[in-house]
């Protein structure tokens, strides 16, 4: 596992990165701000990464999520790679099918799930 990024807990599978979001609540713009500085050169330095996000720990998020999620999401599918999430409660899966982003990403409800089909 690797430490160095705020609010993130990695574990590398092979050519699989599953990026554990370790906070409760994402509510203001300096964790957002981390997030993405932990994201974005990760998949960068990554062409083709299989990333999956884990959202087990995450109780409450801001819109302003979903927008950095978008932003993941376009760098990955740039780099020809895949990107998935799981273990989304349900308040916030909701908020995902209110603004049909469900239609948009791949969510699992495990990472067993997510990692199905992935190169090992």
């Amino acid at each position: 596992m690797d430490n160095i990024h705020p609010n993130l807990s990695l574990e590398f599978h092979g050519p699989v990165v599953i990026a554990t979001l370790t906070d409760e609540k994402i509510l203001d713009e300096d964790q957002l701000q981390g997030l993405e500085g932990s994201f974005l050169p990760l998949i960068e330095k990554t062409p083709g990464i299989q990333l999956i996000i884990n959202f087990e720990n995450v109780k409450f998020l801001t819109s302003s999520v979903l927008g950095l999620l978008i932003r993941i999401s376009k760098k990955v599918y740039e780099t020809e790679g895949t990107l998935r999430l799981c273990c989304i409660g349900p308040k916030i899966l909701e908020v995902f099918r209110i603004t049909r982003l469900d239609k948009i990403f791949d969510i699992n409800a495990s990472v067993d799930d997510a990692m199905i089909g992935l190169k090992k």
